[in-house]
């Protein structure tokens, strides 16, 4: 199937790269987008939108990127914290006086709360009912002491983060991102899609028991309980639903295109979303160490995965958005057959290339999770 958009003549090796991924996409297409010099110098597209393959990927087709979508929830709180609305510092409970575990809002940002899975067995329409589900997070022993160590909370980081914000704020996290971040910056990229945003939607393919066994297998056992409960995040015909798409499960269910996710690091780069200062907290590695729930080595800022080039965020199944301080820019990919992230090192490989600038060691990637 032929690739749509356009990669300025300095990256039309961008362009070929992109073209053989999507050739090679088993299920529905892809889409990546980077910015560099200030301006967006690649935005392609290509394969189909639909189980089916009746519907193409068009410009503003919305994917699910999996984690992805943590830092924008982490964006919203950070807002507040600049308003004074939130303290970073101060205890979960001045704004949630119901909630158990003795955490800061720093902790919870950062991946420290230890917050990270459900003791009790909740059906998947726990997912669709956020007052059900936080008040389950409040009632959870952590599974660690908050701030001794550190774990992503692969579903339920937005839940904790989302609340926070609606406790400080009013508004759900859903409103708050449209109102506050994606509106005014003009990114289409979304927590509860409506039916219009709906029938925009890409199917997400390969989300079957090979895949979930090959991203749980080396994960140490913390893995598998944050991941399974509530059940259907993996599941296709959960996460395809229309209950699922209505739904704010911000650590994972954020939609969007490319071009808005990498969109949301450019504007980060250049002050629209936050202040300097803010933003250099953010980036600044708040904990380092093993990851309790993914076993690999990581380092947290306040929602975002850093390393010694920049920082970003991956998602399970193989996208990514991020920026690359170092290197002076800012990429994308959403994918919609999922898999490995081969594809977004390929084309990153790429886009380096073609700035003359050398590939980046495995070690220094940012976390790419769930």
């Amino acid at each position: 199937m032929d690739v749509q958009g356009f990669a300025d003549g300095r990256f039309g090796l961008v362009r070929h790269c992109f073209a053989e991924v999507v050739r090679a996409q088993p299920g529905t297409g892809a889409a990546f987008a980077a910015w560099c010099d200030g301006r967006l110098v690649v935005d392609l597209w290509g394969g189909y939108a639909d189980l089916e393959r009746r519907r193409r990927w068009e410009a503003d087709s919305l994917v699910q990127p999996y984690s992805v979508s943590k830092p924008f929830a982490a964006v919203c709180a950070l807002r507040l914290v600049e308003a004074g609305r939130l303290d970073l510092d101060a205890p979960v409970q001045r704004y949630w006086p119901e909630f158990g575990a003795p955490a800061t809002v720093r902790q919870v940002l950062s991946h420290q709360a230890g917050v990270v899975m459900l003791d009790r067995k909740v059906p998947t329409e726990a997912f669709y009912n956020w007052e059900w589900l936080c008040a389950l997070l409040a009632a959870q022993q952590p599974s660690w002491q908050p701030g001794t160590a550190l774990g992503e909370s692969p579903l339920f980081y937005g839940h904790l983060v989302g609340e926070l914000v609606r406790r400080a704020d009013g508004r759900g996290i859903g409103r708050f991102l449209r109102e506050e971040i994606c509106g005014p910056a003009g990114l289409d990229f979304a927590f509860g899609l409506s039916p219009s945003q709906q029938a925009r939607a890409v199917d997400l393919t390969g989300l079957d028991e090979a895949f979930r066994a090959y991203t749980a297998a080396g994960r140490p056992p913390l893995y598998r309980q944050a991941m399974s409960n509530p059940p259907g995040a993996l599941d296709g015909a959960v996460v395809n639903s229309a209950a699922w798409r209505a739904a704010e499960i911000p650590a994972i269910n954020g939609h969007g295109t490319a071009a808005a996710v990498a969109g949301f690091y450019h504007a980060l780069t250049t002050g629209r979303l936050l202040s300097p200062g803010m933003l250099a907290e953010a980036v600044t590695p708040q904990c380092v160490g093993t990851d309790r729930v993914f076993g690999e080595e990581a380092a947290w800022g306040l929602g975002f995965g850093v390393s010694q080039d920049g920082y970003g965020m991956g998602g399970l199944g193989g996208s990514y958005a991020g920026t690359n301080t170092a290197g002076g820019y800012t990429i994308g990919f959403v994918t919609g057959s999922a898999g490995s992230f081969d594809r977004i090192e390929k084309l990153e490989s790429t886009l380096r290339d073609c700035l003359g600038l050398a590939p980046i060691p495995a070690a220094s990637d940012p976390p790419a999770h769930g």
